[in-house]
C-alpha cells in the first residue's frame, strides 16, 4: 500500500532471449503490458523509463514473477514452432481509443500463418478509407508478437514498416510460412 492506503499497480519486467534478439517482456495485475525488441542497453532503459511514466510506478525486474512465467512460457513455445496462438491476459492500459479498435480486431481476426492488408484492417473496424490511421496504430502497439502488427501488410503486397525493423517482420512471417526463410 501507499502512504494513502491505496495498493500500488506492481509492474514486472524481465528480457528474454528470443530468435529475433532480446525481448522486454512487462506485466502488471492484469496481464502483459508491454513487449519490447531490441532490449539491451538504452532500448531496455529508454522503455523501463516510458514505462514507470506512464504507469506510475518504477517496473520490478523479476524474471521469476508468476505474471510473468506463462507469456515467457508461450513466447518461447512460439519461436520454437510449437504455438500458434497466444492465450493470456493482456493489460491494454497503454492504448486506447482507435489504436485499441485496431489492435484487439488485429489479434482476434488475423490468425497465425494469415497476413492483412493495411486498408483491409481499416475496413474491418468500421474506417475504411483509415489505412494510414491503421499504420500509425500498428507502429504504436505496446505488445507486438502477442498482438501481432507484423501481419499487417501493404496491399500491392509490399511488406510495409515494422518497428522492430524489417529483418525483425521477415523473420515472423517466416517463423509464421508467410514468407520463404531468408537464404543467408
Amino acid at each position: 500500500m501507499d502512504s494513502h492506503g491505496q495498493y500500488e499497480q506492481q509492474v514486472v519486467w524481465a528480457v528474454v532471449d528470443a530468435d529475433i534478439g532480446p525481448l522486454l517482456l512487462a506485466a502488471t495485475d492484469a496481464g502483459l503490458v508491454n513487449v519490447v525488441f531490441h532490449a539491451t542497453g538504452a532500448v531496455r532503459e529508454q522503455a523501463l523509463t516510458r514505462l514507470a511514466s506512464r504507469l506510475g510506478t518504477e517496473p520490478l525486474e523479476a524474471p521469476d514473477s508468476p505474471l510473468l512465467a506463462e507469456a515467457i512460457r508461450q513466447l518461447e513455445a512460439y519461436f520454437a514452432g510449437g504455438r500458434r496462438d497466444f492465450d493470456l491476459p493482456l493489460d491494454w492500459s497503454l492504448i486506447s481509443g482507435f489504436n485499441r479498435q485496431v489492435l484487439r480486431e488485429l489479434a482476434s481476426g488475423v490468425p497465425y500463418g494469415a497476413v492483412v492488408g493495411y486498408g483491409d484492417l481499416a475496413g474491418r473496424v468500421g474506417q475504411p478509407g483509415a489505412a494510414q490511421a491503421v499504420g500509425m496504430a500498428m507502429g504504436s502497439n505496446p505488445l507486438p508478437v502477442v498482438v501481432p502488427c507484423h501481419r499487417v501488410v501493404e496491399s500491392d503486397g509490399g511488406i510495409g514498416g515494422f518497428g522492430g525493423g524489417l529483418e525483425t517482420k521477415r523473420k515472423l512471417l517466416a517463423l509464421e510460412g508467410v514468407l520463404p526463410e531468408p537464404l543467408f
